[in-house]
């Protein structure tokens, strides 16, 4: 077998350099391999949610891995600030065209054994629709407590972001989201001694 280099893996590994909330003073900077994690934990729990509480039939392992690839795009792209990227419909259109290129290229440097694997977790397919919508929710909820915890670190920089993000997950509808925010959400507020078994 002929031996070859592939750089998937050493890009992913970038994640851990790129910084979100560029645009705002941070108590504690956030990277997007932090970010990535609990994106993913949080969408695999909504999946258990969705499988144990509302009888769904979800695939809580495809949406986690889903969720840990999410952001990869911004390796090549960057983080763009959510202001920018949502100033109108052209602008949301054309990013989301230069995500799916970044995408083809990161999908490039594997193996072509390997690519259709990952083809399937970076531009998912209809039949995990329904997981999307929950990596998206996840996506949200990690911004929210993103926008709690700088809030309980008493930065008041994140307090319109916080607003803004609420309205955004209760549009979305999702039940599933609505539960995690209605028993999980409180614990973010409180300090160590008060949440430790």
């Amino acid at each position: 077998m002929e031996n070859s280099e592939y750089a998937f893996f050493a890009m992913m590994a970038r994640l851990k350099w790129i910084d979100r909330w560029a645009l705002m003073r941070n108590s504690d900077n956030e990277n997007l391999s932090e970010h990535s994690l609990e994106v993913a934990m949080l969408s695999h729990a909504l999946c258990i949610i969705g499988n144990k509480r509302l009888g769904k039939n979800l695939d809580a392992g495809m949406a986690a891995v889903i969720g840990m690839y999410h952001d990869v795009s911004e390796i090549l792209t960057g983080d763009m600030p959510t202001p920018v990227k949502y100033l109108n419909e052209d602008i949301k259109e054309a990013y989301k065209d230069i995500e799916k290129e970044a995408d083809r290229k990161l999908l490039s440097l594997l193996p072509d054994v390997m690519k259709d694997e990952y083809s399937s977790i970076l531009m998912p397919g209809d039949e995990y629709a329904y997981e999307k919508k929950l990596v998206k929710g996840a996506d949200k909820l990690s911004a929210y407590i993103k926008c709690v915890q700088e809030k309980k670190a008493g930065n008041d920089e994140f307090r319109d972001a916080e607003l803004s993000t609420i309205k955004q997950l209760e549009k979305m509808g999702l039940e599933e989201v609505e539960i995690f925010m209605d028993e999980f959400l409180p614990a973010y507020s409180k300090t160590l001694d008060e949440i430790r078994p």
